[in-house]
């Protein structure tokens, strides 16, 4: 590194991504104080060339080929106070987007302030967090977040955009969906009223381990320890030492598909209702109907959405913890079946083809299409793209565990083609609905 704000010699994204594939970016800047971010933003928007926003590197992945262009490092740090506890007992802390997450929930943990807790052990940085609505263990940004500051790509103006238009979901928001720009900072609003005490339990593992009942609170450091714990035996926590945790953390995402959908599949399959399907409110303004506008008619309701098991899809796929295909050098967790890892000489293809084979075997066995949650940048893992996994043993497994369906509505077989050329709710495939994630 050439100064505080200068480019790094030679850099690879293997060496700044925890996944530790990818190979060189054309230069590295690192930017280590707010105005340093908003000045190179602005200045790799002008010039109109490619570049990438990296923090911890915790979900990102790079092809080997390496990025063709400037790698920005967001390394910007610092806690604020905004605001005192207020009658309700809260406090608002201002955050900058390169502060490391979990030195962050230790900060507040040490100082008694719930809510963040149970989000301890997530690798990356705080500017990140929003970017796909972070989330473990029954918690999620999205139940602190206040604000964030954000330099915007289109007015290169920066703005600040409250917690309700950043429209924050299960691990998305509008960030990840398209909204381009830079999070410089970050608010949340946390409990300084607890007693010590956690926010309320929400998620049943978690509960199991302490001992507690869903709802119930528990000491702030307790519930924090248990959270690593729980992390660490799913290697869910960066350890140089364990190759399980050189990976970008759970590489799929929940699917989330409809309840008639869901009941397609085994009844053991777990599922969690995320929509309830109320019929949302008909408006009209008064000032329309004394014009005499009609009333609208009233919206049907959405149908009830459930989330699965990514983990239970892939492990009913055939495919099981450790699994990788000859001469890989990426594979299945040990530990668990949601991260792919690298056993130490793992390139970017190697962990492309290892997730395409994933994808493609749920696809096969139950319909579902499983989304990637890292960004992925010069890799495909659809393997509509590429047919079928070249690997001998991957021929072999596919071969022997799953059948070519054919699709009822278009006469295609596979599972994967059916979703490409038909309509997911009129496909069949051996009477089975092809859905696509919402």
């Amino acid at each position: 590194m050439t100064g505080t704000s200068g480019a790094l010699a030679e850099p690879t994204l293997a060496q700044l991504t925890t996944m530790r594939v990818g190979g060189p970016a054309e230069r590295v800047i690192t930017a280590d104080s707010r105005e340093s971010l908003v000045l190179h933003a602005l200045d790799l928007w002008r010039l109109d060339d490619p570049w990438l926003l990296l923090g911890g590197g915790s979900n990102t992945i790079v092809s080997d080929e390496g990025f063709p262009g400037t790698v920005l490092l967001a390394r910007n740090t610092g806690i604020e106070l905004v605001s005192e506890a207020r009658s309700d007992g809260r406090v608002r802390l201002r955050v900058q987007a390169g502060h490391h997450w979990d030195h962050l929930v230790a900060f507040t943990v040490e100082r008694g302030w719930a809510g963040l807790e149970a989000l301890s052990g997530i690798p990356g940085l705080a500017g990140a967090a929003p970017m796909q609505n972070i989330g473990a263990y029954g918690a999620e940004l999205a139940d602190v977040l206040h604000s964030i500051e954000f330099l915007d790509a289109d007015t290169h103006e920066v703005v600040r955009l409250g917690a309700a238009e950043l429209e924050l979901s299960y691990r998305s928001s509008v960030l990840k969906q398209g909204r381009e720009g830079v999070v410089l900072s970050i608010d949340v609003v946390l409990d300084a009223d607890a007693g010590g005490l956690s926010s309320p339990v929400r998620y049943g593992q978690l509960a199991e381990r302490l001992g507690a009942q869903l709802g119930d609170r528990v000491p702030l450091r307790e519930l924090r320890d248990t959270v690593l714990a729980l992390r660490r035996s799913k290697a869910m926590v960066l350890d140089e030492a364990d190759h399980d945790s050189w990976s970008a953390g759970s590489f799929f995402t929940n699917p989330i598909v409809t309840e008639s959908f869901a009941r397609t599949l085994p009844t053991d399959a777990p599922r969690y209702v995320v929509d309830e399907g109320e019929t949302p409110p008909t408006v009209i303004a008064l000032e329309d109907l004394q014009r005499g506008a009609a009333l609208p008619q009233p919206r049907k309701a959405s149908p009830r959405t459930v989330k699965l098991s990514a983990a239970w899809l892939i492990e009913h796929s055939g495919i099981t913890r450790g699994f990788r295909l000859p001469g890989s050098g990426a594979a299945i967790s040990s530990k668990h079946t949601l991260a792919i890892t690298n056993r130490g000489g793992a390139s970017a293809a190697d962990v492309a083809e290892l997730a395409r084979f994933v994808v493609q075997r749920v696809q096969q066995e139950f319909g579902v299409i499983l989304v990637p949650e890292p960004r992925v940048y010069g890799l495909e893992i659809r393997p509509e793209a590429h047919g079928r996994i070249s690997s001998a043993a991957g021929e072999h497994l596919y071969s022997q565990q799953s059948k070519l369906r054919e699709c009822a509505q278009c006469g295609r077989a596979g599972a994967a083609a059916c979703v490409v050329y038909c309509e997911p709710r009129a496909c069949r495939a051996q009477n089975r609905p092809i859905a696509l994630r919402q």
